[in-house]
Formats: C-alpha cells, structure tokens, sequence
C-alpha cells in the first residue's frame, strides 16, 4: 500500500511582510506556524504617551468627575490608557469612575478591548468609523453629558468638535501617536519586493501605516507593479477591516478585507486564501501549478526553488503558455541581462526540481514555455 505524502503546510513557499507596529509579533507567530516565511516592515511606529502629564492629568480629572460616555476609539489604545492607570496608580480609581459609564465602541477591537478591561459595551459601530459613532450620539442626544473620547493614533478625527457643539462636555484622551518608522530601510525593501514578486503578501493593521507604506512604494516607483500583481492574484494585500483597507482602495489596489476586524481572522484570511486555491493557479501538463515566491505547488506537493529557479518559473507562470525569449527570461534572473547560457542553466535546474522536463517546452529557436492545458 502506498503511503501518501503528508500535504505541505498552507504558507509554504509564501514570504508574507506584516506592515504593522503594534501586535505583529502574535502576527509572525501565528504565520510562521502555518509555514510562511515572515518579516515586519511597520511603515509607522507607535509611540506611547504613558507617561504623558496630560494623559495623568486628564485621567485623574476624569477620576473626580466620572463621565456619562466612553468613546473607545481602538483596542490599543483603551488597553494603552488602562495600563499607564496601572502604572501610575490610578486603575482602581479609573475603574470605579467608569464603572457607571456608557462605553460606545469604535468596531470590534476596540469592543474586544473593552470587555477585556471588565466593562460592557453598549454600542458598537459596524462601520468602525467616528463617523458613525457621531451618527449615533447625535441621535441619542448629549447635551450636558460628560464624553470621554479616546483618540487614536492620527489624534481629534471630529468628534471632539461634533459633540461639543452639540453641547456635551468633552475630554479628549490620546494614549500613543504615530512616529516614524522604527527601519525606513526595510519598509523601502519591503515595497520593492512585494513589485517584485520576491513576497506573496502584505498584512496591514490601521489605516495611517497602510496609507504611510502605499506612500512608501510611490516613493520607490513600486505602486505600479504592485497593483498588477494584486490584481492579477500574484499579490495579496490584506486588511484588518475595512477602515485599515481605505487607503489601499484609494491607491487602486486590490485588497482582501478580514471577515471580522480581529488578528486571528485576518491570520484566517491569509491561509484560506493560499489554502483554498484563492491565489492565481494554472492547470498544467503535470498538475495544477500555484508560484510562490520560495518555490511552487505542483499538484498538491511544495518544491522548494532557488531565486533564479523562482524568478523564471514566475514569469513562465505568468505568460501562461506563451512563449517567452531566453533575452525575456534572461531579464528575470536575479542579477538581470543574463545570457542565453545562463538561462538555459536556470530552465535545465528548474526541470530538475520539477521532476523532469514535460512541464517546461523548449521551442526551437524561439524560448521556453509552460505547458499548460488552456494556454491564454
């Protein structure tokens, strides 16, 4: 009886770049055990006020004069606010203050971060948008209520205006701001293979850092490739929620959304993509062929490959059955403009990995390429 061989881990092959400050090591954790090869390139760092005078100073206001409403903004950013209480002193008296509170949350995580803390939710904005929490506060009516609002990282995005003008008492709270990015270097290096094709995804957790590395692969002449490939399913872009996606719709790229604004459905959201044959296959003469940037499934069996074997299987994908010049494949290889010996090397280790020569076709004269069953 003959032993089937076990199936390949979900990310094996895929080179997945967390553009994220905050959380990304549970992030790295969760994808590395499913196979993939993971590096942060955080386009944005966050940088905490805990010890900011007028956090402590605003805290211990909001201590003698509970307030009526709690606008938690984001997750991070409550649980930020409860630990400097901790810190300082004050979680007890923090905590008896708002025990009595209404907390309106800004989207699930900031409802997690809430309930975490021990509170109750009553409101959470499907949206997570300020926009619609300022929708409903206006409905409900906040004259000569006392609002505490917890800001995110961008700072005041309008509310603090909307409801005084409705005529509440405002507090403003601002845990962290966004700083720059902790290695400009690996965000640039990040931009520039993902248009590459040396990296299979890209992971964003808020919206300034998706907008700040979008502003990154303009500034390095990436933007355009990068659309193509998403488009093209070579590419995934995935967001936390869709608040974390604007930027990138703005950018014309094609972003895939989590099911749920939380990590562990957008960690679900990048293997069912790579699992469930999401990301862009051909049929071929040996099987189904899905490319990744460290190597390629072939019929349910991962083949791990060298960059150049990567580079010109990559763009023999692509061509799907068309024929493609050794000058063409030659541009592909690593150190580019290679010549024609050096390709014809690349394609001859490159049947080698596959298991033979069926699924790469030489043509006389002309070049290489795929064979595949419904050539384009």
């Amino acid at each position: 009886m003959t032993t089937r061989a076990p199936l390949p881990p979900a990310l094996a092959g895929c080179t997945i770049v967390v553009a994220a400050d905050r959380r990304a090591g549970d992030l790295v954790s969760a994808l590395e055990r499913r196979g993939g090869q993971v590096y942060r390139a955080p386009a944005l760092s966050i940088i905490p006020n805990e010890d900011d005078d007028d956090l402590l100073a605003r805290t211990r206001d909001l201590i003698a004069d509970p307030p009526d409403i709690v606008i938690v903004t984001t997750g991070v950013g409550f649980r930020g606010w409860i630990d400097a209480a901790h810190e300082n002193g004050l979680a007890e008296d923090l905590a008896a203050a708002l025990v009595d509170a209404q907390f309106v949350a800004r989207g699930p995580k900031a409802h997690g971060a809430i309930q975490q803390a021990g509170f109750t939710a009553d409101w959470v904005a499907e949206s997570e948008t300020s926009a619609e929490v300022g929708e409903y506060l206006t409905a409900e009516g906040v004259v000569g209520r006392r609002i505490a609002i917890q800001h995110h990282g961008a700072g005041a995005d309008g509310l603090d205006a909307l409801l005084a003008e409705l005529g509440a008492d405002v507090v403003s709270i601002t845990v962290y701001r966004w700083g720059p990015p902790p290695d400009p270097k690996i965000v640039h290096r990040s931009v520039v293979q993902a248009g590459a094709g040396e990296v299979d995804a890209v992971l964003f957790t808020s919206a300034p850092g998706a907008a700040e590395w979008v502003r990154a692969a303009g500034r390095a002449g990436t933007l355009d490739a990068i659309r193509r490939r998403a488009a093209g399913g070579r590419l995934l872009l995935a967001a936390v929620g869709p608040i974390t996606a604007s930027p990138l719709h703005d950018a014309d790229l094609h972003t895939t959304i989590a099911a749920r604004g939380r990590l562990g459905s957008l960690v679900r959201c990048v293997v069912d993509h790579f699992a469930s044959g999401a990301a862009r296959q051909v049929r071929t003469t040996a099987g189904v062929m899905e490319v990744r940037s460290g190597g390629v499934l072939l019929d349910g069996r991962f083949v791990p490959l060298s960059r150049a074997g990567a580079s010109v299987l990559s763009e023999l994908f692509d061509a799907s059955g068309r024929v493609l010049s050794r000058e063409q494949l030659g541009l592909a290889l690593p150190r580019g403009g290679e010549s024609a010996h050096a390709v014809e090397m690349a394609v001859a280790r490159l049947r080698e990995a596959l298991g033979g020569a069926s699924v790469i076709q030489t043509i006389v004269k002309r070049g290489y390429r795929l064979t595949v069953e419904d050539p384009e």
